[in-house]
């Protein structure tokens, strides 16, 4: 063989994963993409129960300061966090800014909150 001629090896060409389409990602309706926006946090079916089941109403712009130092949290660290309201603890997943579980703040002055890592006090 010519020595100014060299072979060249074959290398696999590695391509990237291709992502998976729009339409293969569960659809949301516009109203609860609407929700998140303002909201800024998702409720659990189990928190969204435990609402309806305890009567505790927390009003839009309450909300917005909840999700505001969730995501403050989140920005500290904190992964799961509890937050302490005049009427309300909730507990959150600042991984996904979903409320997990919620309860009466007089029924929550007796409970042990476990895997938390973050504590929000909410002063009214």
């Amino acid at each position: 063989m010519d020595p100014r001629i060299h072979q060249l090896q074959h290398q696999p060409l590695h391509l990237p994963k291709t992502k998976k389409s729009p339409a293969a990602q569960p659809k949301q309706s516009f109203q609860q993409v609407l929700n998140q926006q303002v909201q800024g946090l998702k409720l659990s079916k189990h928190a969204e129960t435990r609402l309806q089941e305890r009567n505790i109403h927390i009003q839009d712009k309450q909300w917005q300061d909840i999700s505001s130092k969730v995501s403050e949290a989140k920005s500290k660290g904190v992964t799961d966090s509890l937050v302490i309201t005049k009427d309300a603890a909730l507990v959150v997943s600042t991984k996904n800014q979903t409320v997990i579980t919620a309860m009466g703040r007089q029924e929550a002055t007796s409970q042990i909150f476990t895997n938390i890592n973050g504590t929000i006090v909410m002063e009214d």
